[in-house]
């Protein structure tokens, strides 16, 4: 049975820790991640007794489970020691950001949006290992406080319409360029006897 179906019959022994702004940079989905990110350290049994809700971390055992809750405990309380700077991974980035995976991929490209590493995993149900960026939580949180994803959108479009304009003026060089060489081809030379020889009409 599920260690949280246990509550139902018994009084359960709980404790709360609060994750500041820093932490969460208020998204729901890095709270999902920092919820991953301390399951992963405690044994299986205890894993589904932790949660994030509300912008609190939660664990909820039975009372018959008062050893492995201070064990539990104990664990939670080491790992949060400096949650603030856990790399923030992309799903995370969209969300913070309100940005989209295409402008994820274009901001990273162009060094906008700075990397510090990568991290590989295997994913469950996937024969090959995912590689994929992760950020400075900081850095982060300096881009949502300075609201650059708008900048960078106003920019890009600025950006995308010259790049139009620039190609627009190449295509109408091309063609004119095109129509001028036409316009200077030499005039084709008769061969030499050709008005003789048209003249006794031997063509018709």
């Amino acid at each position: 049975m599920d260690a949280r179906e246990n509550l139902k019959t018994s009084e359960p022994l709980t404790a709360t820790w609060p994750l500041s702004p820093s932490a969460t940079l208020g998204s729901s989905v890095r709270g999902k991640g920092i919820e991953r990110e301390i399951r992963a350290k405690l044994p299986l049994a205890a894993r589904k007794c932790v949660t994030v809700e509300a912008g609190n971390l939660v664990l909820l055992m039975p009372e018959t489970e008062s050893d492995a809750f201070e064990t539990a405990s104990l664990t939670i309380f080491k790992s949060l020691e400096g949650i603030d700077e856990l790399p923030v991974i992309p799903r995370e980035v969209e969300d913070i950001l309100t940005i989209s995976s295409r402008e994820r991929h274009k901001w990273i490209k162009d060094g906008r949006l700075r990397s510090i590493g990568t991290r590989t995993v295997k994913l469950r149900g996937r024969s090959k290992a995912v590689t994929f960026h992760v950020f400075d939580p900081r850095h982060i949180e300096d881009i949502l406080d300075s609201d650059f994803p708008s900048v960078w959108r106003e920019q890009d479009a600025l950006d995308a319409a010259e790049n139009r304009r620039r190609a627009a003026g190449k295509a109408a060089r091309t063609r004119a360029s095109k129509a001028q060489s036409k316009e200077k081809l030499p005039r084709q030379q008769d061969l030499d006897g050709w008005d003789a020889f048209d003249d006794e009409g031997l063509l018709r």
